[in-house]
């Protein structure tokens, strides 16, 4: 082997060895805490009974809330048989760090008692499970 290609054959085995090296240096390395903002939904509740057409408000308690919050806009889903509505969302581009509540118009939907509200901002979370009624079925 000529002394040229030794040569190249150590840099390449040195450079690999560095890669290696600094790879798993950097996948030991502890990851930051996440921030991930989960409010805790206080209304609707178990007993609240909505009706079509009226304006209600969705309120959450923020005192759980990190230092820095990845992503503070919120959005409200409604939410049945497991199933959000995300083409039909019930208030959105707020700041669900500043604000505790907000407020919309019931939509037309059929009469069910298994409705949820889905509070999203960093992450979801669910009401529990509530009623909405309307003159007639949608």
């Amino acid at each position: 082997i000529s002394k040229t290609a030794l040569i190249m054959s150590f840099s390449f085995s040195a450079f690999c060895f560095l890669i290696i090296s600094f790879g798993s240096l950097t996948a030991s390395a502890p990851l930051a805490a996440r921030d991930v903002y989960i409010p805790h939904i206080t209304a609707p509740t178990a007993s609240t009974v909505w009706r079509c057409g009226q304006t209600v408000n969705v309120t959450w308690d923020s005192s759980n809330r990190p230092k820095d919050v990845t992503n503070p806009e919120g959005m409200v889903l409604l939410r049945k048989e497991g199933l959000e509505d995300a083409q039909h969302p019930l208030a959105s581009g707020f700041n669900v760090v500043d604000f505790h509540s907000i407020s919309f118009k019931v939509p037309r939907v059929p009469r069910r008692d298994d409705y949820q509200i889905v509070l999203f901002g960093d992450s979801g979370n669910f009401s529990p499970k509530f009623t909405i009624e309307c003159d007639s079925d949608a």
